[in-house]
């Protein structure tokens, strides 16, 4: 590798740095005395929730703050050199040979206008100026890197004819095109579904091995961090918090905001009655309000008035390790080994009886062929193929699966935004499934309701908080007069824990995770029987979700709601659900109990997902199962078994019979059934994804 030659020390270091946004009023520091070193060939992990300034250190690196924002203090040494001393002329040459960015949008890195090929070989022609066969010929070696199919007809495609996986795949080959001796990825993988997820990562990891490339991982999931990098700094409020190697960190940790952040995530052996999660108290400071001394004090155990309040704290060395540091005052004093304090252990809901079931349910789609111009032949497309199941009154039934495998468009169906092609829906005796929403009766309309993923499209933004929920309490005919409501109102902010001063504020002045909240409220207004939950928790940052997932259990527990909760977190789903419902391209695969589906035999789908999820764990060993391929699409799924193209198991079966024929659904065990042709012999010899070794 021509451009690591020569460099002994870090190939980056960040010293002291501190960043700050200038607007009219003041000055908004968003980055204070943060420093982290990465050495060559090494991947460092950035983790923090939204807005404690990781980005902006990537920004900073890259030089690309826009007009308000400045670097006030500090250095940033790449290869030894300052970068603030670099004229434009140079940091533009660094910046498209030496360092590459990685964005979350692949789409915002692409030319929509462009095709492929022309956009990757650009790269190499105007910052090493080689001619245009030899940049081809490299843009040909790195797309076969990033393992897409048909490299040749990937360079003559344009990005809308790719998938979002592929897009990402795109964008990290034109990362690598200049082989890059430092490659920054902000949250690479948010958008992506996580069996793709899963090879995007494990291609990351690979890569920086064959090309020696160092590289600074920004991600909020502990999980992702652990898989890919070999040292992690964890950032909290604009400052460096914790850094350390993995180990040191994940094991050994020296941080109350650490430990806080591990005990909000659902990782095995949490369980939603005897080990719920615990949510950190309290909000992240807004960066012009932050309190003084450590900016955690206000929600950290330890907190010791006069100490860590007194003055602006610096890190600490850990004893005992290399590279390990702390901004905790007090860390020599914690007893970091003390068992979790377990807030009140839950009583287990009692599952009452069926609310809704479901019969066959069928949803197609006709669209035009050719979808541009609305002519030519009609194609079907099968969004759901024949659901069947039932949930009960406090009951959590998750549904599982990856975009495109119908779980929103049968959430839909349920909603009454859409009609059923086929199949019956009945709800407490009633069939709903062809009533659309326009035509259902209030009772039903209040009765099943939904929180969407994310809250910022749900809320009006020009109306206050208390009027958003006292509007649905009018819809639902709750409430004689507007006094009534109001009281109502009160009360359901209380219900979502919200302070009731935030009836009069808009939507504007809250979080994500306290829009969440009203959404919740909103939904639970006519005291809703079965609420659709489409991926709620999956916008918000880890240690608001354990707040909210236990607000969504705590109100189900008063109010024997039935939850329909949908997601593709795999560990959300084991901490909540008391049955799993897997889905893979409109079929249902896999039914079951949670331990019967989180154990085998299981589908070999469900068996790549559980392989998929990454654990934030260091006990944790994962068999590992990487998907070959994208996942198909619903106008043109193969044919016979949905999920034969990227089955590992497909050898086992006798003949063509995968090819040929959906199999049919069978029961397995009491209550856990499986749609695969493998016998039941291949399917109780599954041994388990997902074990903990042995302390």
């Amino acid at each position: 590798m021509g451009n690591q030659a020569g460099h002994e020390g870090p190939i980056l270091e960040i010293d002291k740095l501190s960043i700050s946004f200038f607007t009219r009023l003041r000055e908004i520091p968003a980055v204070m005395d943060f420093s982290v070193s990465v050495m060559p060939g090494e991947a460092v992990g950035l983790v923090g929730e939204s807005g404690c300034g990781k980005s902006t250190v990537a920004l900073g690196v890259m030089r690309d703050l826009g007009k308000n924002g400045r670097i006030v203090g500090g250095t940033i040494r790449f290869k030894g050199r300052d970068m603030a001393g670099m004229s434009e002329a140079e940091l533009r040459d660094i910046r498209g040979n030496d360092i590459a960015m990685i964005y979350q949008e692949p789409m915002a890195s692409l030319n929509p206008a462009m095709k492929i090929g022309k956009q990757l070989i650009e790269v190499p022609m105007i910052h090493e100026r080689i001619g245009r066969d030899e940049a081809w010929a490299r843009a040909l070696e790195v797309v076969r890197d990033v393992r897409l199919p048909d490299p040749e007809r990937m360079l003559n495609a344009y990005p809308h004819q790719l998938s979002g996986g592929q897009q990402q795949r795109i964008v990290i080959a034109m990362a690598l095109m200049s082989k890059p001796a430092l490659l920054i990825l902000d949250e690479p993988t948010t958008a992506l579904d996580v069996t793709v997820e899963a090879a995007v990562v494990e291609l990351v990891r690979d890569l920086g091995k064959k090309y020696g490339t160092s590289m600074l991982f920004i991600s909020h999931n502990l999980g992702l961090v652990l898989e890919t990098c070999d040292r992690l700094c964890v950032m909290y409020s604009g400052e460096a918090v914790e850094r350390g190697s993995i180990r040191d960190v994940f094991d050994e940790m020296r941080h109350p905001y650490t430990q806080a952040l591990f005990r909000s995530i659902p990782l095995p052996g949490t369980d939603k009655n005897a080990r719920p999660l615990k949510a950190i108290p309290g909000n992240f400071p807004l960066p012009h309000e932050r309190p003084p001394g450590c900016n955690f004090g206000p929600r950290c155990d330890y907190f010791e008035a006069g100490r860590c309040d007194a003055g602006e704290i610096p890190m600490f060395d850990v004893p005992g390790n290399e590279r390990h540091a702390t901004r905790c005052l007090r860390f020599r004093e914690i007893d970091w080994d003390a068992p979790v304090e377990v807030e009140q252990s839950r009583r287990k809901a009692r599952i009452g009886e069926v609310v809704l079931s479901m019969d066959r349910l069928k949803k197609y789609y006709e669209v035009a062929a050719n979808a541009l111009f609305g002519g030519g032949e009609k194609r079907v497309v099968k969004a759901n193929e024949e659901l069947t199941f039932d949930a009960r009154e406090s009951e959590t039934l998750a549904i599982v699966g990856e975009s495109g495998c119908g779980k929103s468009t049968f959430a839909k169906v349920l909603m009454g935004l859409e009609t059923a092609t086929d199949g019956r829906i009945v709800f407490d005796g009633r069939e709903i499934g062809n009533i659309p929403i326009e035509e259902r009766d209030t009772a039903t309309v209040a009765d099943i309701q939904m929180v969407f993923q994310n809250p910022f499209d749900t809320l009006n933004p020009s109306m206050t908080v208390g009027r958003q929920i006292m509007r649905a309490l009018e819809i639902f005919g709750v409430g004689r007069n507007d006094a009534e409501r109001r009281a109502r109102m009160l009360e359901l902010l209380d219900l979502v824990k919200l302070p009731r001063s935030f009836a009069g504020r808009m939507p504007r002045q809250l979080s994500g995770g306290q829009k969440q909240r009203v959404g919740i409220a909103r939904a639970f207004a006519g005291g809703a029987r079965v609420v659709v939950a489409d991926e709620p928790v999956s916008a918000l940052d880890v240690s608001v979700q354990a707040a909210v997932t236990d607000l969504l259990m705590e109100i189900q527990r008063e109010n024997g709601t039935t939850l329909l909760f949908i997601s593709h977190d795999l560990s959300i789903v084991r901490y909540l659900s008391d049955r799993v419902m897997v889905m893979y391209l409109g079929h249902v695969v896999e039914l079951g109990s949670t331990e019967q589906v989180f154990s085998p035999p299981y589908h070999p789908y469900t068996e790549a997902l559980l392989s998929a999820v990454p654990i934030a764990d260091t006990s944790v060993q994962k068999t590992h199962v990487v998907l070959e391929g994208d996942i198909p699409s619903a106008m043109n799924p193969p044919p016979g078994c949905p999920f034969q193209t990227r089955c590992r198991w497909k050898e086992k079966v006798p003949g063509d019979l995968c090819e040929r024929e959906v199999p049919a659904i069978r029961q397995v065990a009491g209550g856990h059934s499986i749609k695969c042709h493998l016998s039941d012999e291949h399917l109780s010899a599954m041994e388990p994804v997902i074990r903990i070794a042995a302390e």
